[in-house]
């Protein structure tokens, strides 16, 4: 099972992601931790990686993919993996798709969690954090005892500027600018499974669920 997961901000992608690795007792990985584990072992493509992140700058892609294939070249990869944040444009997958031809592989599938653009600007504005305690809630799904109040500690609870209508929409905007691309390269693989986001995560789950077995099937 070599699954790669993409979404937009807010989609809900980590939570999905989170439970289909476990569902598949296969390692979730992200592209964030490759480079965490990397550095923090002060491996050579570590301080590579360090060094550019130090100034602000990308990781080049063929460092980034470097890392990315060793990680999935682990021991614990060997029944498979969910590879989240990566790849994000054509290149990168293309790069990807040329590692795991070299070891003898190749995806079985890549789930795309498609939501109404305005369905996760209403999710990512209901979100109000203390900025105290750092405890997180939701106006409609998490909400506080007291309005605009943190539960534990009582300090009053911000909209971050992240949060914010016009600036969730930009990175909306950026992100289907970027990704349009990529998506259009696995569809016409056709590994690319479009999954409804919309609903409850437990709604969503299932139709995950059942998308990704017949994608099983089929291949």
């Amino acid at each position: 099972m070599r699954l790669v997961f993409m979404g937009p901000p807010g989609a809900g992608k980590g939570t999905q992601a989170k439970a289909v690795a476990a569902h598949y007792s296969v390692p979730h990985v992200s592209s964030g931790d490759i480079f965490r584990g990397e550095i923090e072992r002060q491996t050579p493509l570590g301080l590579k990686i360090k060094s550019f992140l130090a100034t602000g700058a990308l990781v080049p892609d063929e460092i980034t993919v470097r890392a990315v294939a060793d990680r999935l070249a682990a021991p614990d990869c060997g029944r498979g993996w969910l590879l989240d944040g990566f790849p994000r444009t054509e290149g990168q997958a293309r790069a990807l798709d040329a590692e795991l031809a070299k070891a003898g592989a190749k995806l079985g599938a890549v789930v795309y969690l498609e939501v109404d653009p305005e369905d996760i600007v209403s999710r990512m504005c209901g979100r109000r954090v203390c900025p105290k305690c750092g405890r997180s809630y939701h106006v409609v799904h998490i909400p506080p005892r007291v309005e605009g109040q943190c539960d534990a500690c009582g300090a009053a609870l911000i909209l971050r500027d992240d949060d914010k209508p016009e600036t969730v929409r930009q990175r909306l905007a950026t992100y289907q600018k970027q990704t349009s691309p990529l998506i259009d390269y696995y569809a016409q693989r056709g590994s690319l499974v479009k999954v409804d986001g919309s609903g409850t995560p437990d709604q969503v789950r299932a139709r995950l669920f059942e998308q990704l077995e017949d994608a099983v099937e089929r291949a």
